[in-house]
Order: C-alpha cells, then structure tokens, then sequence
C-alpha cells in the first residue's frame, strides 16, 4: 500500500502498521490507567491492527456497513482510536461525544447525528439510552468488548461518496449561540492534517525516527484527532494520551512519556509557570510544543525555563489543514501572539465589516489551488444555509479578528462577537482573561462589554474568586493596572459562583454578555472605572 492509494485513516494506519509492526503506538501512563482503571504500557501498531481487524470483523459480521454512524463516548482511551480505526474500516463514520455532555445535550447530538449504533463507557448507558429514547430513534448502546447488536432498520446513512471524500467523523462545535452545528470531515481532512504535520517542519520537524508525543486534549475534538494522532500514525510515532491536563504531575508525565513533543492550549504554560522551579522540569527530551494561546508575556520566560519553543498554530474544526497558518519558522516572532506566516498551501484575506480588505480585520481562508476546500469540512451537518453563509463569495469565514504585519505575519487578536471598543481602542476579551487567570485568587474570568455614554463600551469582569470583598475588587483592579494597560482593565467587577460554559469549557459569550448586562444594575457589582487613569510615562 503506497501513500497514493491510501484513501482513508485506516489505511494509512495499516500501512504504517505493515512498515513499523513492532514499535510502540499507543501509551498508558500508571496515572491514567488507574483513573480509568485500564492497564498501562504500550500497544504497538502490529498489536493494535489485530484488535482494530477483529473490532471491525464484529460490525460486519453484525450488519453495519458503509456510511453508518456509530456514537463514540470513550473519553481519552486508547480504546477510542481501535473503534475509531475500526469504523472507518468498513467505510463507516464516527460522532465523538464529550463526556461532559448531559441529558439535553446528548438528546440533542443523538437525535441530530442519528447513529446506528452507540459505544460508550458502562457508567453512562442509562443517559445516553434515556437520550435515544428522547431523541425518539433506536439505536443499542453497549460497552467495548460487548456483543455487537445488529443495526436497526433504515438505519441512517452518510451521502455515499467515493476515496477520500468519504465520510470519516461529524464533530460538533462548541454551540457559543445557538445549537451546536455537526461538522462533517472526510477522510481527506485527516489525512490532509497528519501529512501537514508531518511535513510542516522547521521548529515542529518531525522525523520517522520513532517520534513520542505526549497530550492531556480531548481525543474527541480536532486537536487529538486529526493533529496529534495523524501525525504520529504518518511518521510512526508514539502518542501518549492523559486523561486531563494535571498541571502538578505533568513534568512527571512528560518524562515518564519519553516525549519528543507535546500538545498545549493557552491556560497551561500560565499554570506551569505558577509553580516553584524543580528539577523535574528539565528532565524531559521535548523538542517542541505545538499549541495555541500562550500568553506573549510570558513566552519567553517559559520557553527559557522549561528548555523548549512553544509553536503557536492557528486552525477551526471546520478548516482543518486546508487551511491552517503555524509559526514553526526559526524567525517566528516570539512573545508577539503572532501565529506565522501562511504557507503555500492557503490563501487569506482580511476585511472589515463592510467587506473591504484590511490591516486588522476577519480572517478568510480558503485552500490554494483548484479546489479552494480541500483539507475542510464538508459540511455543516442539515444546515445547507450555514454552510453556503460560512462559504460566502467563496471565501470560509472564520468570525477570527486578525491583524497582519508588514512582513506577513498574522496576529490574532480575538473572535469577532468578542473585541470589546473602548474610546477607540479595540480590547480582546481572552487576552484580559488571560491575564486575570495569572491572579493568585482569581479560580475563573470572563469579560464582556457593558454600554458606556461616554467611551462606547467598557469592560465588565465576572469573576470566581476565594473570599470575595469589595477590598478584593479594588486589590484586583491594583494589579490589573499593573499588568495591563489602562483601558484594558476592568470597569466592573462581579464576583460570581461560577461562568457560563460550552460542554467543551469555553465561555459561552453570548451569554456571558447577557450576565454581564443583568449583573451591571445589581448593587453587588463593584464599579472601578474611577480607578481606570493614564499612567505617567
């Protein structure tokens, strides 16, 4: 099997697992292993191709065939990938569902996605059957190793399509407004992302040398799916997967691991860098950090600290490597939240409102060359209008504010629905949360605008903080003013129980802004925008 003819994730797993039988493809830590009370160690690729064949024997032999979905609830498992594998063997796709999803939720992904069948862990089969039955649809829902049920009938089936379009997975975003949408991705999409990977080179070269790679992300999202665990199966690798991110025993982790890589998202190296020095923070063998969101000021002294660069990279679910832009270059402009310069393969632009290119504007993509969506989603799932609205003149528009240098780069700079417009001044919601999340006191930050008759808007915080006072506002606003430029700091201050939040924990803005406007008339609020003064230079 050459690399041209392989069509799908197994195969290019199967070809792999032909080339590399015995080295090691998935990895168990003790930690993990005893949270999800599973053995730990290593399975190789020949190993593996075993369970994945005899898995996939069983769905046949049962009836299920192409195109039919099947619900995976397996949290971080290395089980996850062997059905994901084995699914996709016999032409079938699977819906990853997040653990933290409850009844609605799950009533409302089952019933959208329709699969034919649901493979989860035991603890959660009267949820996800009370959903079924909600949802109104029939589908078994039965643990890994149970006797497969066979499908039921007219069971729902994916549009019948040839190669690499085929359909691999539907993953669901986060649902900030409205329902969340089901995005379709080929195996194109996972293929397209693991070559990318593994080619991309630069800081986040990757070599068929017998790579390790180390992430606490969930597997059911686009990060672990289509990234961490594609790259590895191109090039051979090892991918070591946590069950959480435990920011106490993760130096342990990364040595235990033997990673040459690793996977970050933003709040972590703010969370590492909170703990004394030790020596277990340089025993490791990483060569790079592949991820999103650190926080510039503190790039530098983490990149120094812990001994290697951190490669901040931009994607979506629904682009994929169609178009993703990475700063993997030794000229990337470190501690600047640039996210690189974008490669031959994609194409940009930025606009303002009115559609008109721009310096500091939405992002669009689109892939180079004939087809300007390849390596994306196929489509939001029952939601033709989305898709045609997110493909609009023939651009993907991502609802990212991107700024871009003189030389090229790309700098991110917020969501669209959240840059807060002070006198003038164009605030990031995540970047002031960033920073908040690095207050000793401070356990969660959202920000949101709230009107202003004078500035346009200004900056509302909600706040879950130990011992709240209105002393603490104030010592909070202190440090903020320290940390921060004036104007990004907050106005308002609202200690709150706890944020609103997507199942995959992003805050929910939306409603956050409608908190935000409710809390603003509440005589709890603590106004400190008279705190808010130009400092000397």
């Amino acid at each position: 099997m050459t690399a041209m003819t392989v069509e799908t994730v197994y195969e290019a797993f199967a070809a792999t697992a032909e080339k590399y039988p015995d080295r090691p493809f998935l990895n168990v830590l003790p930690g993990t292993a005893d949270i999800y009370g599973i053995p730990p160690g290593e399975l190789t690729y020949g190993a593996a191709r075993q369970e994945v064949d005899a898995l996939a024997r069983d769905l046949m032999q049962a009836g299920y065939g192409a195109g039919m979905r099947v619900a995976l609830l397996l949290e971080n498992r290395p089980t996850f990938f062997l059905h994901w594998l084995a699914v996709n063997r016999i032409g079938g796709s699977v819906v990853p569902v997040n653990p933290d999803l409850r009844a609605a939720e799950l009533e409302y992904l089952i019933g959208h996605s329709e699969p034919a069948l649901i493979i989860s862990i035991e603890d959660r089969h009267k949820e996800l059957e009370a959903a079924v039955a909600a949802a109104g649809i029939k589908a078994a829902v039965i643990a890994p190793g149970d006797p497969v049920p066979g499908p039921r009938d007219q069971a729902v089936t994916a549009r019948p399509l040839e190669g690499e379009a085929r359909e691999a997975a539907i993953l669901y975003t986060s649902g900030t407004t409205g329902k969340p949408k089901g995005c379709v991705l080929p195996n194109t999409y996972f293929l397209l992302a693991g070559r990318w990977y593994a080619g991309v080179g630069g800081l986040a070269t990757l070599t068929e040398d017998g790579e390790r790679m180390i992430t606490p992300l969930p597997v059911f999202h686009m990060n672990a799916m289509a990234y961490s665990f594609m790259a590895m199966v191109m090039v051979g690798g090892c991918l070591t997967v946590l069950d959480r991110f435990h920011p106490r025993a993760w130096w342990q982790d990364v040595a235990a691991s033997r990673a040459t890589c690793l996977h970050y998202l933003g709040v972590m190296p703010s969370m590492l860098m909170g703990f004394d020095p030790s020596p277990e923070e340089r025993a490791h063998q990483v060569r790079f950090g592949f991820g999103a969101g650190v926080d510039p000021k503190l790039q530098i002294a983490f990149e120094d600290r812990f001994g290697f660069p951190l490669v901040e990279a931009w994607a979506m679910t629904e682009t994929g490597a169609g178009a993703v832009i990475a700063a993997s270059g030794k000229d990337r402009l470190v501690a600047q939240a640039s996210i690189g310069k974008p490669g031959t393969g994609v194409e940009c632009r930025l606009v303002d409102d009115s559609g008109r290119g721009a310096a500091q504007g939405e992002l669009l993509v689109r892939h180079a060359g004939p087809d300007p969506r390849y390596g994306f989603f196929s489509e939001y799932y029952k939601d033709a209008a989305a898709t045609d609205e997110a493909w609009k003149d023939g651009w993907f528009h991502t609802g990212d504010i991107v700024r871009q240098g003189k030389d090229g780069n790309l700098f991110f700079v917020d969501r669209k629905k959240n840059v807060i417009r002070r006198s003038g001044e164009n605030i990031a919601a995540v970047e002031v949360e960033s920073i908040l999340m690095r207050h000793p006191d401070i356990e969660a930050a959202g920000i949101a605008p709230v009107p202003d008759p004078v500035r346009g808007d200004e900056v509302f915080a909600c706040l879950k903080v130990k011992n709240p006072s209105r002393g603490k506002a104030e010592a909070i606003t202190r440090w903020c003013l320290e940390q921060m430029a004036y104007y990004k700091a907050p106005g308002y201050i609202a200690f709150v129980d706890k944020l609103p939040l997507t199942p995959t924990q992003k805050i929910q803005r939306a409603a956050l802004k409608e908190l935000a406007l409710q809390l603003l008339e509440d005589p709890d609020t603590i106004a400190t925008g008279h705190m808010k003064k130009r400092q000397a230079s």
